[in-house]
């Protein structure tokens, strides 16, 4: 639907995604430590393209990977979304300890069904609009 490169980190598998298996072959999985991602040249040569901007984080435990791989992308200036719908929290009462600690560095939380619809609106793409609302409703 729209031309974004995912990657998935760790041992992990694309579960529950159902329909189109090009999707799942469009991912690339690297199997490092998601704690030392920044430090593999798989995952940093992915990145380098001038159009890469934006890095959404998803799938993993929030206050552990998420939190140092998205500092560490914030660092580096690239501008940093957290799916929080998809982050799980070791424990839940540091979730919004986590989030404003992250947001002190530009980190912001969205949810993929926000992700999803602002993309579309953005994209000015009447197809791709209805698509997603379809897939939102």
């Amino acid at each position: 639907m729209f031309t974004v490169a995912s990657t998935l980190i760790g041992k992990c598998q694309p579960f529950g995604i159902t329909g189109s298996q090009q999707v799942v072959h469009s991912m690339t999985q690297l199997d490092v430590d998601a704690l030392s991602i920044w430090h593999d040249r798989r995952f940093t040569d992915n990145l380098a393209s001038p159009e890469t901007g934006i890095i959404l984080f998803g799938g993993s435990w929030l206050e552990e990977e998420i939190f140092i791989a998205a500092l560490q992308a914030a660092e580096r200036g690239y501008d940093v979304r957290l799916l929080s719908d998809v982050i799980a929290a070791r424990v839940e009462a540091d979730r919004s300890l986590v989030f404003d600690r992250l947001a002190l560095h530009g980190i912001l939380g969205t949810t993929v069904r926000q992700t999803l619809l602002e993309w579309a609106v953005y994209m000015h793409d009447p197809l791709l609009m209805q698509k997603v609302q379809q897939l939102l409703s």
